[in-house]
């Protein structure tokens, strides 16, 4: 990604402001775009992402005065046509659509029906999880209700909206006070859904439900299995995708239910070749051996000095292979990157360790070198 690559002045601009102002000028000759424009760009680059969709509904909000039933009819002429309903995986649509559902919170909180009918075809143009989660809050049944409809609608984009909307941790998302277990009913309809769009967030529902019960979702996923309702091969997708936390963790039923035995006797060699130094690279090789062609899923975690004197593990893949004849060779090259702003690089005593199927099964410590 380029240095001055900026998210949000790619997602929310001056041509993206006045390309949303032509569609609502086209449903509601009242609509005066150039007003509009003007007051959504007074403000609109000092602001951050979040703070620009709301900046954007509430200046919608200005130029079509009231509540949902008033303005509900103009907002729904203003829309473009559905993402397109034949394709079976897709992106959120286009951003520019996102203040939409800020909109109708703001002003459909006492219109819940309505409120989910507006959201359901907002969906198909950009996806509505952020604005479906205030109305949970308030009509938990209400909402859980038409979602069991949603399960069945004609558009992806909206049996994808009754998971991701539902995810206990959901990215950017008003947390919602749903017990784990209340959306599972829909997640067992939605397993088996044809597009990857909807497999993959409930694949992600579920990697959020290990964070707290493991067990909830080994058994749902076991469950799945038996029933043998979708693709083998899109199972075996979900379940690799929903697990990813656990194996990292090295959850010894979630590495089990991926056919990599935690238990097996396996030998672990690591070197690392050179020093280590900000700025460049963690060279390591990493020599397997055990009995016969066994699976095995290898991650290796750094133990990163922090400032104050303590340290922080960082998971990261590896391999995911089998031993050939007894054994296994495999090199890494970890970038060190002393310019990252996530995450600062300290100086200092560092571990590397080598995980095996669930199980740390080796270690070397090393100096970072400034």
């Amino acid at each position: 990604m380029a240095q001055n690559f900026s998210l949000k002045d790619q997602l929310f601009n001056a041509e993206k402001t006045r390309y949303l102002a032509g569609l609502f000028a086209g449903a509601d000759p009242a609509f005066d775009a150039d007003a509009f424009q003007a007051q959504v760009m007074s403000r609109l680059l000092d602001l951050e992402l979040k703070e620009r969709m709301a900046w954007i509904a509430k200046c919608l909000q200005s130029a079509v005065p009231g509540d949902l039933p008033a303005i509900a009819p103009i907002l729904l002429r203003a829309l473009p046509p559905p993402l397109d309903p034949n394709k079976t995986d897709d992106d959120f649509g286009d951003f520019i659509f996102a203040p939409l559902g800020d909109w109708v919170v703001s002003v459909g909180m006492d219109h819940p029906d309505q409120s989910l009918d507006v959201l359901a075809e907002l969906t198909q143009r950009f996806s509505m999880e952020w604005a479906i989660r205030p109305f949970l809050n308030a009509y938990p049944e209400q909402v859980m209700a038409r979602m069991q409809d949603w399960c069945a609608h004609d558009s992806y984009h909206v049996r994808r909206l009754v998971s991701e909307g539902t995810r206990p941790r959901l990215p950017w998302g008003q947390a919602v006070g749903l017990d784990l277990t209340y959306p599972l009913p829909l997640l067992d309809r939605l397993h088996s859904d044809g597009t990857r769009y909807v497999t993959r967030s409930v694949a992600n529902h579920l990697n959020d439900i290990t964070k707290k019960n493991p067990d909830l979702v080994l058994d749902r996923l076991q469950s799945w299995a038996l029933s043998a309702q979708q693709d083998q091969a899109e199972l075996d997708w979900m379940t690799s995708h929903t697990l990813r936390g656990l194996v990292k963790a090295g959850n010894p039923r979630a590495m089990k239910m991926l056919c990599f035995d935690p238990d097996a006797e396996i030998a672990v060699d690591v070197k690392i070749n050179g020093e280590a130094q900000i700025g460049g690279a963690l060279e390591f090789d990493v020599t397997l051996n055990g009995s016969g062609d066994l699976p095995v899923l290898v991650d290796y975690i750094v133990h990163f000095q922090r400032p104050g004197g303590k340290t922080s593990p960082k998971v990261h893949k590896l391999k995911q292979s089998e031993l050939k004849d007894g054994t296994l060779s495999l090199s890494k090259k970890h970038k060190l990157k002393g310019d990252a702003t996530t995450f600062k690089l300290v100086p200092g005593a560092h571990r590397l360790e080598i995980q095996v199927n669930g199980k740390v099964r080796a270690g070397f410590d090393f100096d970072l070198l400034a």
